[in-house]
């Protein structure tokens, strides 16, 4: 069973997301912040399990998603990562932009589009498997 890790501070997004997630037939875990993020994913790494997706959103405390980005890319280089954002202080296509410029494979709005994300994660799967 393919495996997503979904990295979101909102319970009410982490929620809905994990619920389409799962819904659809993935395996999901959830982390609260960035810090929490990077280890759920080392320590499945250290399992030989690891996660097929990284779902993380961009503004986080703890850790928020570019360096988290950043991080993850910089030790598994071949990640699928798909970054979400509400913005912030700026609009969110700006975080948007500077995530897939650090590796986001792929990069959405919120709200997410249910549809467009579960075709991404399909699609960033079928790319690492095939």
């Amino acid at each position: 069973m393919n495996s997503v890790l979904i990295i979101e501070d909102d319970d009410f997004v982490q929620n809905m997301l994990k619920q389409t997630l799962e819904r659809a037939g993935y395996a999901v875990a959830t982390a609260n912040n960035g810090l929490a993020g990077i280890k759920s994913y080392e320590s499945r790494q250290n399992m030989l399990q690891p996660f097929d997706v990284v779902i993380t959103d961009l503004i986080m405390p703890d850790m928020e998603g570019i360096e988290t980005i950043s991080k993850l890319r910089k030790s598994n280089p071949d990640i699928k990562i798909i970054a979400i954002s509400g913005g912030g202080r700026n609009r969110p296509e700006d975080y948007l932009d500077l995530a897939k410029k650090l590796g986001a494979s792929r990069a959405f709005s919120k709200p997410v589009d249910r549809n467009a994300l579960l075709q991404a994660v399909s699609e960033l799967i079928f790319e690492s498997n095939g």
